[in-house]
């Protein structure tokens, strides 16, 4: 069965794929890496673009970080043990055209004791102006990857999104949604692999 360091290693490796595929893109810009430890264990890589031809500003993070469960966590996130692992990606992605979205995703492995374990992530776009044909072909290339697991989770995770980005506020949704997911982890139907498989492809089905 994987570990934690393989998941990481896979993870950063979706950083650097992202990367170089929006450097691709643009064509008129490149990351810029800025590499940060974490005193109690661990650390990441975060790398920011702007000024390119397509793209304002973005950024897309790496993170591995370990150590002790503090009492603030364990109560933040109700849960108990010794020590922790978590690792993850996440994207913001601003484009110089209004009429392209917004994109926000992340993709996140949390490990407790060596034991309990979980993933999470999602991807939503926040247009200024909504495009309803490009709106569904994103939901729609979404729906065939998670149906390519399991024909349920589409709608479990799209209506985790739709529950997650809903300004109360306002009475509206932010953007046209997308999928959002937490604990998950090893079912009757999915395995340990299989999610990780699932994370993996979610972090390179658009750039």
């Amino acid at each position: 069965m994987m570990d934690k360091n393989q998941i990481s290693a896979s993870f950063k490796e979706v950083q650097e794929y992202i990367c170089l595929k929006l450097e691709e893109l643009d064509g008129g810009s490149a990351f810029e890496s800025d590499e940060w430890s974490r005193s109690e264990g661990g650390g990441g890589r975060t790398n920011t673009i702007k000024d390119g031809i397509l793209i304002e500003k973005g950024g897309v993070a790496f993170s591995e970080v370990f150590g002790p469960v503090s009492e603030q966590m364990s109560k933040q996130l109700k849960l108990e043990g010794d020590s922790f692992f978590a690792t993850g990606v996440s994207i913001v992605l601003h484009s110089k055209a209004v009429q392209h979205p917004i994109i926000h995703m992340n993709i996140r492995y949390f490990e407790i004791d060596q034991k309990k374990y979980w993933f999470g992530g999602g991807i939503d776009l926040t247009p200024i102006y909504v495009n309803e044909e490009l709106a569904v072909l994103f939901h729609s290339k979404l729906k065939a990857l998670c149906d390519e697991y399991d024909s349920t989770i589409y709608s479990q995770f799209k209506k985790g999104a739709d529950e997650y980005f809903y300004l109360s506020h306002r009475n509206e949704s932010r953007g046209v949604g997308g999928i959002f997911f937490d604990h998950f982890s090893a079912n009757d139907k999915l395995s340990k692999e299989q999610i990780f498989d699932f994370c993996i492809k979610l972090g390179k089905l658009f750039p």
